[in-house]
Parts: C-alpha cells; sequence; structure tokens
C-alpha cells in the first residue's frame, strides 16, 4: 500500500463549499544530453498563485511527500535521485511543523545513462498533494514518457521538449463532494494540529523510555555485565592518570551510543522514514516478526545462541588493540559485537516496536537503549569506588536472560494476533490469546519461584527478595488475567489481546445467547460490538437503519490492528454515560480500513486515489474516509446526519471520557 495511506493528513478545515474542480498545476518536460550516453529529465510544475507543493522530503505525520517513480528498463539506468530545486522552508501552522515547499515554479530533475543506442521511452510517474492556505486536495498522480533518441551522433545533438497536461486520475467530476470541506471552525483544527502533535512527542518519548529500560534490562546479561569491571579497570590502569582514564571512558561510551544510533539510522534509510509505520498492519509484517521474537525467545531461553561470525570479533579485536581514539572505537565495537547473542535479542524487539511507530522512532530508539549500555561504563570509569557495590556475576545473570525470554514470547504472540484480525481467520481470538498469555506468565512464575530450572541455570537453593518480589508480580498478573475469559476487561493490557467481540463468546466463556433471541435483539445487518453495542459493519445499511429508526450515525473509522481504537473501546466506551448514548441515542457503523475480506466483484472499482483496482473491503472504507473526511487516522469519529453531513467537529484518539460524552451529547442536540 502506498505512503499517502498513512501519510495523508488533512487537518485544515474552511467555512465555504467550492463546485468547481481545482487543478493548480501544469507540467514539462524536458531531456537534455549532457555527455557521451548521459541525459537528463526535467519535469518543470507550473503551480497557480497562491498554492504550493511539497518537498521529496516532509517530517513524520506531515502531508504527503512529492514523490517519483522511474520504470525499471534494459535500455537506461537512473543516476541518483530526483533533484529538486531549493523551495524555501515555513513553518506550517497546519502540520504544526517546519516543512519545505515549492511555489510559482518547480523543476525537478533525474539523470540516466542508456545501455544501448535504440532509440527508447522512459516512462515516469509523479506523486504529490497541493495546499493553498485554505485547503489542501487530494493526492494526484501523473504519468509521463520521455523519447530518448537513436545514439547516432546527429540525433544525440537534439533537445526535445513536450508539454503535458495529463489527466488527474484522483480529480474527476464524481469527486467533487470528496474535496468540499466540513463546516468547521479553524480554531478548533488548529487545536486538533497540536494535540496530534503533542501524541507524536508523547510517542517518541514512550519509545525513548522503553529502549531505555530495555538497555538495562541488557546490561543485566551474562553478555554485558561482566564487561563493566574490566573495561573499566582496563581504561584506569592504561592510562596515565585519573582525568584521562575518564575521558578514554567517556570517548568509549560516545562510541557505544553512536554504534547503536547508526544501527536505527541505517534502519530509518533503508525503509524510509515514514514507510515504516505502513506496515502496522501488513499480515506479511506481523507473522514475519512473529516467527522472529519466537525465535529471540526461543533463544533467550537456552536452546542455542544468536551469534555473529567469529571472524568479525577477531578482526575487530585485533584493530582494538591500536592506541588512541581508533582502538576505544573499535573496542566499542567488540562489546556490541562480543554482547550480541545477549543485546541482539533486545535491540531486535525494539527496532520492531519502533518500525511500528515509523518517523524517527527507530533512530530515538537505539538512543535510549545506548545511552543506557554507555551511562555504567562512563560513571563506573569516572568512580571507580562504586564498582565494589556491584553484584558479582552469577546464576542470576542467566535468570534475567530467561525472564526476558518470557517476556519476548508474550510479545511475539501481539504481532500473530495482529495477523489473525486483520485477516479476520479467527484462529487466535480473545480466548486463546489470553489463555495463552496466562500459561506463559505462569510457567514464569513456576521459574521466579524455582520450581522451574532450565539446563543453564544455576541450582536455587534460596530465593533472594528481588527473586521473590518479582515473582509475586508476576503472579498477581497471572491471576488478573485469568477472569479476561470471563469476559473481564483488563484494561491493564486494553489494546493487545483481540477485542472481547473477537472471540468464541463475547459475553464470557460459560454464558451463551441463543441465536433467536440474537436475531430479536439486533436488526437486520447488524451485529453486537465491543461491550454487546449494536453496529454495523456495512455504510449503506447502517445509513437505512438510521432513517428508520430516526437516529443520528456515529461513524467509527476504525481498524482490527489498531491499539488506539481497543483503547477507546475498553476504557471510554464502557462508562455508563458513553455506553448509553451509543446504545440509544446513536447508529454506530463501525468501518474497519484494514479488512482484507474481498469485495463483491461489482464493487472492485478503480480508485480515485491510486488509479488502481480496489480488493478488499478495507481498502473501500479507507478511500471513503480519505476522500470524505480528508484523513486516514484511526480511530477516527463522525457524527452525521442522514445526508452524511457532520453534525459537529470529527474527533480521533482521546481517552479523556467527559470529552467524549460532551461530544456524543453535541452531535445529538444539533441533530434534533
Amino acid at each position: 500500500m502506498k505512503k499517502l495511506f498513512l501519510l495523508f493528513l488533512i487537518l485544515f478545515s474552511f467555512q465555504n463549499t467550492f463546485s468547481q474542480i481545482y487543478d493548480p498545476v501544469s507540467f514539462t518536460t524536458l531531456v537534455k544530453e549532457t555527455g557521451q550516453n548521459s541525459y537528463t529529465l526535467s519535469i518543470t510544475a507550473q503551480i497557480d498563485k497562491g498554492w504550493h507543493m511539497y518537498s521529496q522530503k516532509v517530517p513524520a505525520n506531515g502531508p504527503m511527500p512529492t514523490s517519483f517513480v522511474f520504470a525499471k528498463s534494459k535500455n537506461y539506468t537512473t543516476k541518483g535521485g530526483v533533484i529538486e530545486p531549493n523551495g524555501h522552508e515555513i513553518d506550517d501552522p497546519i502540520f504544526n511543523m517546519r516543512i519545505k515547499l515549492f511555489e510559482t515554479k518547480a523543476v525537478f530533475t533525474q539523470k540516466i545513462e542508456r545501455k544501448n543506442n535504440d532509440a527508447f521511452k522512459v516512462n515516469a510517474t509523479i506523486e504529490f498533494m497541493v495546499c493553498n492556505d485554505q485547503s489542501c486536495l487530494p493526492p494526484s498522480e501523473r504519468e509521463f514518457v520521455f523519447e530518448i533518441p537513436k545514439g547516432a551522433a546527429e540525433e544525440q545533438s537534439k533537445i526535445t521538449e513536450t508539454v503535458q497536461r495529463d489527466t488527474v486520475i484522483t480529480q474527476k467530476e464524481d469527486t467533487v463532494a470528496a474535496v468540499i470541506p466540513v463546516k468547521t471552525e479553524m480554531r478548533k483544527d488548529s487545536v486538533s494540529v497540536e494535540k496530534n502533535a503533542a501524541k507524536n512527542e508523547q510517542n517518541i518519548w514512550n519509545i525513548f523510555l522503553l529502549s531505555f529500560l530495555g538497555g538495562l534490562a541488557a546490561l543485566l546479561t551474562p553478555c554485558v555485565f561482566p564487561m563493566i569491571p574490566m573495561t573499566v579497570s582496563f581504561f584506569t590502569k592504561q592510562s596515565k592518570n585519573k582525568a584521562a582514564g575518564i575521558r578514554n571512558a567517556i570517548l568509549y561510551g560516545w562510541f557505544i551510543i553512536i554504534i547503536y544510533v547508526a544501527l536505527g539510522t541505517l534502519v530509518t534509510t533503508i525503509f524510509g522514514a515514514d514507510a515504516l509505520n505502513a506496515l502496522a498492519t501488513n499480515v506479511i509484517f506481523n507473522l514475519v516478526f512473529f516467527v522472529l521474537l519466537v525465535v529471540f525467545a526461543i533463544s533467550f531461553l537456552g536452546a542455542f545462541e544468536i551469534v555473529l561470525p567469529s571472524s568479525w570479533l577477531t578482526k575487530v579485536d585485533n584493530k582494538s588493540q591500536k592506541s588512541g581514539v581508533i582502538g576505544i572505537f573499535f573496542m566499542a565495537l567488540a562489546l556490541a559485537i562480543v554482547s550480541f547473542s545477549c543485546t541482539g535479542p533486545i535491540v531486535g524487539t525494539l527496532l520492531v516496536q519502533s518500525a511500528s511507530q515509523g518517523g524517527l522512532a527507530p533512530i530515538i530508539g537505539m538512543l535510549g537503549f545506548s545511552l543506557a549500555i554507555a551511562l555504567p561504563f562512563t560513571l563506573f570509569a569516572a568512580f571507580p569506588g562504586w564498582m565494589n557495590s556491584l553484584p558479582k556475576s552469577g546464576g542470576w545473570l542467566n535468570s534475567v536472560k530467561v525472564v526476558l525470554g518470557f517476556l519476548e514470547l508474550a510479545l511475539a504472540f501481539k504481532f500473530l494476533s495482529n495477523a489473525d484480525l486483520v485477516l479476520q481467520l479467527h484462529l487466535l481470538e480473545r480466548e486463546t490469546f489470553l489463555a495463552i498469555w496466562i500459561a506463559i506468565f505462569a510457567a514464569l512464575t513456576f521459574y521466579l519461584f524455582g520450581k522451574i530450572q532450565l539446563s543453564h541455570d544455576s541450582p536455587v537453593t534460596h530465593l533472594s527478595v528481588g527473586r521473590l518480589s518479582f515473582g509475586i508480580v508476576v503472579l498477581a498478573f497471572t491471576i488478573y488475567l485469568i477472569p479476561g475469559l470471563w469476559g473481564a476487561p483488563l484494561q491493564w493490557i486494553s489494546g493487545f489481546p483481540p477485542p472481547k467481540q473477537y472471540s468464541e463468546s463475547p459475553n464470557g466463556i460459560g454464558t451463551t445467547v441463543s441465536s433467536n433471541t440474537a436475531a430479536a435483539i439486533l436488526p437486520e445487518g447488524a451485529e453486537e460490538g465491543p461491550n454487546g453495542i449494536t453496529v454495523f459493519r456495512d455504510y449503506d445499511l447502517g445509513l437505512a437503519y438510521a432513517k428508520k429508526v430516526n437516529k443520528p450515525v456515529m461513524l467509527d473509522f476504525t481498524g482490527f490492528a489498531c491499539v488506539n481504537c481497543r483503547k477507546m473501546e475498553e476504557r471510554v466506551w464502557p462508562d455508563p454515560q458513553v455506553l448509553s448514548q451509543l446504545n440509544n441515542d446513536v447508529v454506530v457503523i463501525s468501518l474497519y480500513v484494514d479488512d482484507k475480506r474481498p469485495l463483491e466483484e461489482n464493487e472492485q472499482v478503480v480508485s480515485k486515489i491510486t488509479g488502481k483496482k480496489l480488493k478488499y473491503i478495507g481498502q473501500k472504507w479507507s478511500e471513503f474516509q480519505i476522500l470524505k473526511y480528508k484523513t486516514n487516522a484511526q480511530p477516527y469519529y463522525v457524527l452525521v446526519d442522514h445526508k452524511g453531513e457532520n453534525l459537529n467537529q470529527p474527533t480521533a484518539y482521546n481517552p479523556d471520557i467527559a470529552f467524549y460524552t460532551n461530544w456524543l451529547k453535541e452531535g445529538v442536540r444539533n441533530f434534533r
């Protein structure tokens, strides 16, 4: 799925509606010979006054960047990426970030090198978004064909220029309604932007904190912990004085940070700062990382060790014998390689989690992890006396690895659950998921209490206070999970297990509702949703029922693998006031944008966004949300009347129960 499904965040609203179709950008193309067998292809965008388009690189959660695709061919190769003009940067009040954009005119160039003397064509596509001070248009796609002449010298000197005004794939006559914005106040939209920015900042801090804690956990593994006194002792003995030792230890710590941050940067560079985020509901992504985390868990439990080739360590170790800064760098690199069997699974898990977040999260995650690893080496070098307070190495280090293995195994099933939810296979329903977690944490409890021992463990002759305390916490958590099998909400872990309605017994094990009773309660085409709320999964059926009972509609744009959607359903919707309103005052239509069930053949129309045929139900609702409401965030709630007109300002994830209650009351009041 293309980037625009996650990057298309149109957050600006305005008062008037328009009936014309906007087409503020026209393009010209140019082919110019720049050397023997070398050509420069130019695409010039002429932008109407008052409009602008964006750079190829924009911050995470910003507007859709301009992007280019040049078709692969045996006749030529591209040299480097597309070069864009300087443009200018502004503090965009709509997206609340600093963004580079282009006005009036923008020339993009791509260099190619021909492989033969035959005449050929270069097919290229540009995707872009244009905005003015009042609105943004849906993403557009244009296609270009550059004709390269034969390689004869007299023909190579020619410069051909063609002017095109291609059909805008996403803007046809029947999309005018989708471009019309909702009638809301600009002030409210600005507040929404600020909330989104604050939420993104909070997510980044969460990734940093989680990664820092992961680094602290890695410190307590048998691959890293024994290295602290050894390394600090080396610096204090080899340095001419205490100041030199501290300086070298600080350099050592900085190099540890640089190595791991470089890893996060590499992940972000390879996959793209924002493309990672698009993988969150991808079935293959979730299945691959399920397998990956299971392998990590089995490794931590002692079945085998994940190690890098020994030749790498030999080469790095030889270079670490050099004096000076270079030697210190290779010592830090040697630590990363030696400790990989313990830190690799933790680093891999953190990268998986931060990849789901997208943006710069992998870099921030590795910064937090490496900072936790580097701090002890620096601090103990500055204050060697502190090392006397460190516990001695022993069997407890392996116990830490085993505990991490259990936690990795529990996390793995979250990814498997995501894939099952998206495919709607019902193989890992809520009861099964909770039963697996109960079994995992029960086994961990027995392990901590010394009732289970693995092959690499030392005999447990007594329980330390710390081990006993942690065992009690895990036991309490295990007991807390058990009522979930009978329908308890389990708010501590809301968003992790499948929702209550995705279960064998939505009302809890041992409680059933007869088919006759259910048929009598539920309207035709409806089903029981979260918290027993009657919901429709089809827009037309839900709207028809709303007209019949004369109630407004609440559109619930959601996703099977959407964690924040589950949090709203499990923390906000059960509130008595909210639940009463959802049951009695509105008709809820839940539209799952990641529903992978195939569309009926007569519904498989060409997308007005991508130009490709829609295959799945989720694609249909995703396109509807993007075109109609100019956002793709989930959860996203809209109260509408029977004509589909908004009754108040739509809202997104907001766990404030009072706000949600007042928002529902306002929409119902406006409907009446």
